[in-house]
């Protein structure tokens, strides 16, 4: 007896491979925000975006691949949100409220291989967050012009990326700080004169 052949289910009339991409990004966010980032599935996914499971694989070679691409879109709505803000209090805050609201940039940090494989996945996601880490420098005052006043940058992001975490878990919380109080404090130590 043969083995049934999977039925792919075709994209929809006109839809172009980037929209389609986009249907399923769309579909993985949602799947995402109900199921957690880390648990995302890609028969979930495809469930979701009305895609046969095997048709994912036309746009990513897996799951990491796809988070990957989630955190990439996520950094990108950081950048944008950073640049219309003014100051490292502005910035630190804007920064904090969207990391705070998605799991994909952290769920994304365990799908990054330990070594640059240099990927196109991969290559989005460094990219994403170059611009994530100008946008910072910009709106925070933060110059970007020597290594150390990068590393300064590169702290600050990490620390937000850290207190997000905290945040998100409760830990800070139970920590007795809030969020507010670790911003101020991390103004006072890194804001710059204008």
């Amino acid at each position: 007896m043969s083995e049934p052949r999977i039925q792919r289910k075709p994209r929809p009339p006109g839809a172009s491979k980037a929209a389609s991409r986009s249907a399923i990004l769309d579909a993985a966010r949602r799947v995402a925000a109900r199921d957690g980032a880390r648990d995302l599935s890609l028969r979930a996914v495809a469930a979701e975006a009305g895609f046969a499971p095997a048709a994912l694989y036309g746009y990513f070679r897996n799951k990491d691949e796809l988070l990957l691409a989630l955190a990439a879109d996520d950094l990108s709505t950081l950048a944008r949100a950073m640049r219309e803000t003014n100051g490292l209090a502005g910035a630190a805050s804007t920064a904090l409220s969207l990391l705070g609201g998605t799991e994909t940039i952290a769920a994304a940090s365990a799908a990054l291989p330990r070594k640059s494989g240099g990927g196109d996945a991969e290559r989005l996601f460094n990219g994403r967050m170059i611009a994530a880490l100008r946008a910072l420098s910009e709106a925070s005052g933060l110059p970007s012009d020597s290594r150390e006043n990068q590393c300064d940058v590169v702290l600050v992001a990490a620390s937000l990326s850290g207190l997000a975490l905290l945040a998100r878990s409760g830990r800070l919380g139970a920590l007795g700080f809030s969020p507010e109080e670790i911003l101020a404090r991390l103004d006072t130590r890194f804001a710059r004169a204008s």
